[in-house]
């Protein structure tokens, strides 16, 4: 292909060479890596480090097990000096965090007010197929008279109710928008947020908590010079290979700075961003304890010096700030970027405290591994004219599975490019990369797997919950939404 559709080399192959860019009056060795394609704001950047770091509001419950919340426009500052509309859920970006307990099932009652259809998907959450946020099960706002039902699908006027069982183990959750051809776009809007399952076993772990507990949504925008997001046409040829901005934002904020006491602090790392990954380390130097992934805790933390982390992916670590002396500032950084990028945000340890808090050596006792009954493969590459999986662009009620509930498979993921492959309902642990022993940052039960250029990962997938339709796509948001997903039917 010619001209704006063909994939450039630069961003196929994924590396550049380079020096990294200088953070916090070091020079962060790395190599920029694009799996995406850059797009650059039109107003001047804002100085890193000195929007404090917002933590969403948690939502409360209009009665027991039940929530309402409304998706609808709104301006807010992110940019200081100017104001952008996001649409949010709540109005606000990121979402109110749900916060859920095994066993205490849920009711999320989601009003459409945007100008557009929406569908919420739970990710990493075991729910029914209805409640799942398929992408033609549609919210529609009043009046909408757009070609969502050339899909076909089902369309609910304004309102509908998502049902959650919360018979899952505790876990970083987040929940976002999932729309056929437009889940990109409106995820860079603003439609996601964090929810948090909590249980017992997790409640008897000595773990920071309160505020020493920070949620963490890293993402990328692009803003345009009066302040809005920045966004290419739809389906642009273009930006065919992922959406990258120039900003990173935690929790909504440009590279905020938080106080810390010099106490250990739990950070529950997520990727929102639409293409972008991120490699992080802490400088002037430090370790990552994690102690939890995509669908819960490990059995047993594992130390880390970085961490990549790719769209979809959640990392639940403890860093201890006592190793700083008072007054450090701790800066997170991203070693698959330069410039802007390279900065995500940073902590000053600003005072001592007491802390009677613990990683313990033993955290959980997650599900034993099963015995898989059958091996898929499924192959994630570049057509002429879409992104596919197993030669074929989506196709909306044409599984390319059916595995049976209370079973487990082997699915073999291979790529040509970076696909973070994401399975709905289905949890399962990676096996091997290429052959070889899974990286240590591949612990635990997951849910969304890191699949590099040309790179073969098999998982161990586990089907349990419930029978129904479902989904497997790669969580780069521009691929999902240029048809590189794919149905299975639990059977």
């Amino acid at each position: 292909m010619s001209g704006g559709g063909r994939m450039r080399r630069r961003a196929f192959l994924g590396v550049l060479g380079g020096v990294g860019a200088g953070v916090a009056g070091l020079a962060v060795a790395g190599r920029a890596e694009h799996s995406g394609q850059l797009l650059a704001s039109e107003l001047p950047l804002p100085k890193p480090f000195t929007v404090p770091l917002p933590v969403p509001a948690v939502a409360r419950p209009v009665s027991p097990g039940r929530y309402e919340v409304t998706q609808r426009p709104a301006r807010v500052e992110i940019v200081p000096g100017t104001t952008t509309e996001v649409w949010g859920y709540g109005g606000t970006f990121p979402g109110p965090t749900f916060e859920l307990r095994r066993g205490s099932p849920a009711t999320i009652t989601v009003r459409n007010e945007l100008p557009v259809p929406t569908s919420t998907h739970l990710h990493g959450g075991v729910t029914p197929p209805d409640s799942d946020g398929y992408p033609t099960d549609l919210v529609v706002p009043a009046g909408y008279t757009g070609h969502d039902h050339a899909h076909g699908g089902t369309h609910h006027p304004v309102v509908k109710d998502y049902r959650y069982p919360v018979e899952q183990r505790a876990a970083t959750l987040w929940y976002h928008d999932h729309r056929m051809d437009f889940t990109a776009p409106q995820v860079w809007r603003g439609l996601a947020g964090f929810a948090l399952v909590r249980d017992e076993e997790e409640d008897a772990l000595p773990l920071p908590g309160g505020e020493r507990e920070l949620p963490l949504m890293i993402c990328d925008r692009a803003f345009g010079a009066d302040g809005s997001f920045r966004y290419p046409a739809a389906h642009d040829p273009d930006y065919m290979e992922g959406v990258e901005g120039d900003v990173i934002l935690v929790n909504g904020a440009p590279w905020p700075v938080a106080e810390v006491s010099a106490t250990r602090h739990r950070l529950r790392l997520l990727n929102a961003s639409n293409a972008r990954r991120y490699r992080l380390r802490l400088a002037p130097g430090g370790r990552f304890t994690q102690i939890g992934g995509d669908a819960g805790l490990l059995a047993a933390p594992v130390v880390h010096d970085e961490i990549t982390i790719a769209p979809g992916e959640r990392f639940d670590v403890v860093v201890d700030f006592s190793a700083y002396p008072i007054g450090s500032a701790v800066t997170l950084v991203n070693a698959l970027a330069e410039g802007s990028a390279g900065n995500v945000m940073r902590f000053v340890v600003a005072r001592g405290a007491p802390d009677d808090s613990a990683v313990p050596s033993a955290l959980s006792r997650p599900p034993s591994r099963p015995s898989p009954v059958a091996t898929r493969r499924f192959d994630f590459r570049r057509s002429e004219t879409a992104w596919t999986i197993n030669g074929r662009p989506y196709s909306p009620g044409v599984p390319l599975a059916r595995p049976r509930l209370g079973t487990a498979e082997v699915w073999r993921f291979s790529s040509d490019f970076h696909h973070p492959v994401h399975v709905h309902l289905a949890h399962f642990l990676v096996l091997a990369r290429g052959g070889r022993a899974p990286s240590a940052t591949d612990a635990g039960w997951k849910d969304t797997v890191d699949v590099r250029p040309y790179e073969v990962v098999d998982v161990l997938a586990r089907f349990d919950g419930y029978r129904g339709r479902y989904m497997l796509h790669c969580h780069n948001l521009e691929h999902e939404d240029m048809a590189m997903m794919a149905d299975f039917d639990v059977i």
